[in-house]
């Protein structure tokens, strides 16, 4: 059956195909430091429940201790390579399966495969740490190709290094009013969507990685920075990559692909 894609807000999906369930970069909390969740419930219980977690980079918002802290016991949590040197909690959390990885590997999950993939991003663990680990996307294999970008910028070879997918996973924005480099807004990840119909069209595109989390007493700073981001992926990517579905989901909304 297709795969069934569910968007908990940030840069956090559910993402199940053949029966089995993978989560991306699990972000459960209200706030975290400066930053509040200002649009949707924080996930329920059931959204920690997976087979294998992936994880695109050290920044705390995408590779929140405590959220994993939630996930059951035996969950196999995909890492960047040098992770657990990098931030030495990981290795305290009880009866996870630590895996680390790079791009170009490839991870059995169940029936799936998990090719890890670039990123363009600074992947340290801020605000301070040496570059000890890549940013990484992930393309998940099953009965449909899926590919999870992470945090990442627009780069040349990203659309041959992931290769043919039927569902892309893109960031639009971020948690502030302006995007550093290493970053895809709405336009840059139009762009990046039509070189990955270049190379195999997508049947659909979910934007991600908006709309959840601001600074604590800067919501009246570029709002539409927090509120657009989607609908303006979708305004782009009917430019430039028509036939494709680009399709904003609601926090907790799920959607076949």
């Amino acid at each position: 059956m297709p795969v069934e894609i569910t968007w908990w807000g940030h840069a956090t999906c559910t993402v199940e195909d053949s029966g089995v369930r993978l989560l991306t970069d699990p972000l459960f909390a209200g706030r975290l430091a400066h930053l509040r969740r200002r649009r949707g419930a924080p996930p329920p219980a059931a959204a920690a429940v997976a087979e294998a977690v992936l994880v695109s980079h050290l920044h705390a918002d995408h590779l929140h201790v405590p959220s994993l802290a939630r996930l059951a016991p035996g969950t196999r949590v995909l890492v960047p390579r040098g992770a657990v040197r990098a931030v030495p909690s990981l290795a305290r959390l009880p009866g996870l399966s630590l895996t680390e990885v790079a791009p170009g590997d490839e991870v059995r999950v169940a029936d799936l495969t998990v090719r890890v993939v670039s990123a363009r991003h600074d992947g340290r663990r801020l605000p301070f740490g040496p570059r000890v680990a890549p940013a990484l996307g992930y393309v998940v294999e099953g009965e449909d190709r899926t590919y999870f970008a992470g945090d990442t910028g627009l780069f040349d070879s990203m659309a041959e290094e992931v290769g043919p997918v039927d569902v892309a996973l893109l960031p639009v924005g971020g948690w502030g009013p302006f995007l550093g480099p290493g970053h895809l807004d709405a336009r840059r990840a139009a762009r990046a969507l039509a070189e990955l119909v270049r190379v195999g069209r997508p049947r659909r595109a979910v934007p991600v990685h908006y709309g959840t989390y601001w600074p604590i007493g800067m919501d009246a700073v570029r709002p539409h920075e927090f509120h657009a981001p989607g609908d303006e992926f979708v305004r782009h990517a009917a430019a430039l990559a028509p036939g494709v579905a680009a399709e904003p989901l609601g926090h907790g909304e799920s959607v076949v692909a």
